[in-house]
């Protein structure tokens, strides 16, 4: 039941505002497609309101509802990794699990292999960094770099690789320095045996990261889309909802996109329907007081106090790369990217809370 603990009030309002009026921009007026509008509006609403009401100002219960999502996406992972083994059983499992037919294989708990790319994104940063800062023994760090490299591998996402190097690398350099020079050639010489002597005679014979690109057309190619799309933006630069178009409209002479595929770029997109001046408006809006929270994170990165906000700014800084290369992300209502951004503006809610008691605490001392 949501009550309101300790005279917390709301303490969304702003993002609510900012991301109800991208969705309804973007869905309502850009796509006419309401009952989406509808539903991701249901879905931020309701995450908001559990992480304000149901979570509240109790630490303890944010830490285990942190534990219980990446839990549920790790075990998502596990799943991809048996469904090329057990075919139809995984796929029967997965069915069970979703209420809808497999559409896409290898998987997790996912319809398609693009939405278990954001799951995957967001799961195996958090992984890794969290052995490391929160200094856990060393057969453990090794064990979840190569369970990361085994979710990478076998799910076919390069985003996701993307991701996972970029927010990896930052947070090395930043936490050990020179150090995460010599962490770096370890983690690529562990990578090389362990996919010399196990992943390449175990795997190399179903779907992977590898092979990928064998199957791929270049005309969807994520440079040549996002160059088209630019193309197209040129040609509307104020933003298609302007001009009373959308993208069936624009494209139907493109060959690029006669199949009816967009530009998987999920910042692009909005931008191109909503323009410049909403779109980054909207975009500066809802990332300023995240991006100064990830910043502050990363100056406190060797303190244990910012030790779980360090993995959750990692993994949403995977995850909002991830959507370069896509078309869900947080305004899309994609669970992992929006439950990251709650996650982080909330437990900055909860430290800053810290702060001040214990401020209060020396003060009465005194």
């Amino acid at each position: 039941m949501f009550r309101e603990k300790d005279g917390l009030g709301f303490l969304y309002k702003t993002e609510l505002l900012l991301l109800g009026g991208a969705i309804f921009l973007y869905n309502a007026i850009g796509f006419s497609d309401y009952m989406v509008f509808m539903a991701n509006t249901l879905c931020i609403g309701m995450c908001a309101l559990y992480f304000n009401y149901f979570v509240g100002a109790d630490k303890e219960r944010f830490t285990i509802s942190v534990y219980i999502f990446f839990a549920l996406l790790t075990f998502s992972s596990i799943v991809m990794v048996l469904n090329p083994f057990y075919l139809s059983e995984i796929n029967n499992l997965r069915s069970m699990l979703m209420g809808e037919p497999v559409v896409q294989s290898p998987s997790g708990i996912a319809t398609y292999q693009f939405n278990f790319g954001y799951q995957l994104a967001a799961l195996v940063p958090f992984l890794l960094i969290f052995t490391l800062v929160f200094d856990k023994a060393l057969v453990i760090k090794i064990v979840s770099l190569l369970a990361c490299l085994l979710f990478i591998y076998l799910g076919m996402q390069r985003s996701v690789f993307v991701g996972f190097v970029f927010s990896v690398f930052l947070f090395l350099i930043l936490y050990y320095n020179y150090k995460a020079i010599f962490i770096v050639v370890f983690a690529v010489c562990a990578a090389f045996v362990f996919y010399t002597y196990i992943l390449k005679d175990n795997t190399d014979s179903y779907n992977n990261i590898l092979t990928k690109n064998e199957h791929n057309m270049e005309e969807y190619n994520r440079s040549t889309l996002a160059a088209e799309n630019l193309r197209i933006y040129s040609d509307y630069p104020y933003g298609l909802i302007f001009y009373g178009k959308d993208w069936s409209d624009v494209t139907y002479r493109n060959e690029v996109f006669s199949s009816g595929i967009t530009s998987h770029n999920a910042y692009l997109m909005f931008l191109t329907y909503v323009g410049p001046f909403l779109g980054l408006g909207i975009l500066a809006g809802l990332y300023y007081k995240i991006s100064k929270i990830i910043i502050n994170a990363f100056r406190n990165v060797k303190k244990k106090k910012y030790a779980l906000m360090i993995c959750l700014c990692c993994s949403f800084i995977a995850v909002s790369i991830n959507s370069l290369s896509h078309n869900s992300w947080l305004v899309s209502a994609n669970g992992p990217t929006f439950f990251l951004y709650f996650a982080i503006l909330h437990l900055n809610f909860l430290l800053n809370r810290e702060a001040d008691l214990d401020e209060d605490v020396v003060v009465t001392h005194i």
